[in-house]
């Protein structure tokens, strides 16, 4: 089974609102929410999409010859690929019944972790989703990255303390979760937090902490002050705020402000092994990548995840080969169109 394949059998198996489309651009969802879609008018989806496809890599293979190193070192461990599936919630909602977030969990984090990369879980509403991720997590000897949302302080740290049981290789908030209206009417009040709880959140965790949902350089900052190790530039593909500028947009400035302390990755609207070289030239560690992963795994299970790993590592390679770049510390902002 190839790609394409897949994506046939999902079109069978998902929706209403997803339609498995050819490419993920959010033009066939726009602002559908039941689904995939994004809030408002539904530009923040497709905005990010757009922005990466606007991008030109600069070829140069007067170069040495050779093979094509793409693993990441991170949080001391060694990933096969630059590569993260990111947190997916109230998969039933939003793409259809045949699998809900505890299956499509248990499939995507056992997947990830078979060909060396790495799945982060969402959160949600119902305890069942954060138990269902933390067993798919220590199923996998640890490798995967809980999401917890911004709940009121009590239930995260009683989040916290449920999550040491997988010793996941990290533990995530989805800060700009904020936004979702469910968290908004939560009892007690849940959503944005100040530098000093987010202080006292991260401490509380003892591991390497991710904070999900920045976009602006005093954003970054903000994380850093409060002990994060990583963040991740995103704007939860548009789901929480409509007309946010494309995180491809505001990359280069989060990293040149704070790279090199803190380790940056990039979700929203990367879609290719070429979109994930123009991440990580603007400056990512890494990517996540949301939607294209639920359409595989509603097309084919753990085949699908491994189909579309190889088609991104495969297309990631040859872009690095053609530009020059033999490891991912030779990408360069150059290696990009007009930077």
């Amino acid at each position: 089974m190839d790609y394409q394949e897949v994506l046939q059998q999902a079109r069978g198996c998902i929706g209403p609102f997803c339609k498995a489309c050819p490419v993920c651009n959010g033009l066939a969802c726009k602002n559908t929410v039941p689904g995939p879609g994004a809030k408002g008018i539904g530009t923040g989806f497709i905005r990010n999409y757009q922005k990466w496809q606007e991008l030109c890599v600069n070829m140069d293979t007067i170069c040495e010859n050779g093979p094509v190193d793409i693993s990441l070192s991170l949080f001391g461990q060694s990933f096969a690929a630059p590569i993260f599936a990111a947190p997916v919630g109230a998969l039933r909602m939003h793409y259809g019944d045949k699998y809900d977030d505890l299956t499509y969990n248990n499939i995507l984090v056992s997947a990830c972790a078979s060909i060396g990369i790495a799945a982060f879980t969402g959160d949600g509403m119902d305890p069942a989703v954060m138990n269902g991720a933390i067993d798919a997590i220590a199923a996998s000897d640890g490798d995967g990255i809980p999401t917890v949302k911004p709940w009121d302080m009590d239930t995260i740290f009683q989040k916290l303390d449920a999550v040491q049981s997988a010793n996941p290789i990290a533990i995530a908030m989805d800060i700009d979760a904020a936004g979702l209206p469910f968290l908004k009417n939560h009892q007690p009040p849940a959503g944005s937090k100040t530098v000093a709880e987010l202080k006292e959140i991260i401490q509380y965790a003892h591991r390497p902490f991710i904070l999900k949902g920045i976009m602006t350089v005093r954003g970054a900052e903000k994380a850093m002050e409060a002990g994060a190790s990583a963040i991740v530039v995103s704007n939860h593909g548009g789901r929480v705020l409509d007309q946010c500028p494309a995180t491809a947009e505001v990359l280069p400035a989060i990293a040149d402000a704070v790279g090199g302390r803190m380790k940056i990755l990039v979700d929203g609207g990367i879609r290719t092994g070429m979109d994930v070289f123009k991440a990580l030239a603007l400056g990512a560690d890494g990517v996540l990548i949301g939607r294209p992963y639920v359409v595989m795994v509603y097309g084919a299970g753990a085949d699908g995840v491994r189909i579309y790993t190889d088609k991104l590592t495969a297309e990631l390679k040859d872009t690095m080969a053609m530009c020059g770049a033999h490891k991912l510390s030779d990408i360069r902002r150059e290696m990009i169109h007009g930077f």
